[in-house]
């Protein structure tokens, strides 16, 4: 029985022991009282949390098959290096992340054939009056801009993306405790309850996405989502007649510690909601597995503008499934100077009659 000297109060952390008095296992630090069992029951489960299995199979995804590749044209970017393909038909001059020229390469070869494709809803005209939407009413806007800047390229890509299907089955432990107060004529009171919590659950994920593409804007690209997955059909070359797709340099298992990441806090965000009633709750132990993980590697549809004024080079983005415009625009800086006083000067002038008002009163 000498293992029970190596006890841990739950409450302080403290060495706890057994008092023959009580006849309990007792803090001396905090004189909280255990029952032997509960406390052997709780170090055994404690004790037997599997490490985690979160592993993936990035050997399940399609390769391309004999043929299908004979009609795809590879270009690259004098500029940033990218790799971008297309149908034999496509005049691609230029670049649609950076604007430069790009020349071609020659035939298509190697590579991970993508399992589902997001076709085009929207069209580049629909890209053209999405620019128009978005300057339209921006009071810090150059009045110059809508009229002398003008589109240099506007390109339909394909963004390579994975996504990322599994169940996962947790077990975690919490330590919570409630606290009930009184007071009598001469002390106020805290007594505080301490418990252990378990919770054990399964939660599925379907389609959580990660950016295979170095070359995308993040901010540009996250600005556009959310995908309709469940839109997503079978790919077929036939798909990228008369628009780019851009050739991944993210792995799909360079992803998944970002995965399993987001996937672990979603799933302990969903499972701590159940623990309610309590006044503090801490995670104590936990495990995670992940079962039926499959990896799909999907191609969506973006629209990228890039225009030109002053000089400078903006970079516009339209999700090509749902419409979303996104991208920066120009800053009219006496504009902003002059907006800012009158938002000053209203400020000062609220301060003030608050002022006079106190005086007054």
């Amino acid at each position: 029985m000498s293992n029970l000297f190596d006890y841990k109060c739950p409450c302080c952390a403290g060495e706890i022991k057994f008092d023959s008095n009580v006849q309990k296992m007792k803090c001396p630090y905090c004189d909280s009282e255990f029952e032997m069992e509960a406390l052997k029951q709780m170090d055994e489960e404690l004790n037997n949390i599997p490490e985690d299995d979160m592993k993936w199979d990035t050997d399940q995804l399609s390769e391309w098959k004999e043929g299908e590749t004979a009609n795809i044209k590879e270009y690259i970017c004098k500029s940033c290096g990218g790799e971008i393909i297309g149908d034999e038909t496509l005049a691609a001059s230029k670049c649609p992340y950076c604007d430069s020229p790009v020349v071609m390469k020659g035939a298509f070869a190697g590579d991970l054939r993508p399992d589902l494709v997001i076709p085009f809803k929207v069209d580049k005209k629909a890209a053209i009056e999405g620019l128009k939407k978005h300057v339209m009413g921006k009071k810090l806007l150059p009045k110059v801009f809508q009229s002398q800047n003008h589109i240099e390229e506007i390109r339909g890509i394909y963004v390579p993306v994975w996504t990322y299907d599994t169940a996962v089955d947790a077990k975690i432990h919490y330590k919570a405790t409630k606290e009930e107060r009184y007071s009598d004529k001469d002390y106020n009171y805290t007594k505080t309850y301490f418990y252990a919590v378990s919770r054990q659950g399964s939660l599925d994920f379907e389609s959580v996405p990660a950016d295979g593409s170095t070359k995308m804007d993040d901010t540009l690209w996250e600005s556009i989502e959310p995908y309709k997955f469940k839109d997503a059909v079978e790919f077929q070359t036939a798909y990228l007649s008369g628009y780019l797709a851009d050739k991944y340099d993210v792995e799909a298992k360079d992803n998944i510690e970002r995965i399993n990441t987001r996937v672990k806090q979603s799933t302990m965000d969903a499972i701590r909601a159940t623990v309610t009633g309590y006044n503090t709750v801490d995670m104590d132990a936990s495990s995670f597995k992940l079962t039926e993980g499959k990896i799909k590697y999907v191609l969506c549809p973006v629209w990228i503008l890039n225009t030109v004024w002053n000089g400078q080079k903006y970079t516009f983005a339209m999700n090509g499934q749902t419409g979303k415009f996104v991208g920066d625009l120009p800053l009219d800086k006496q504009a902003y100077w002059r907006w800012f006083g009158i938002l000053t000067a209203g400020v000062s002038a609220g301060v003030f009659l608050i002022s006079m008002l106190a005086t007054i009163m």
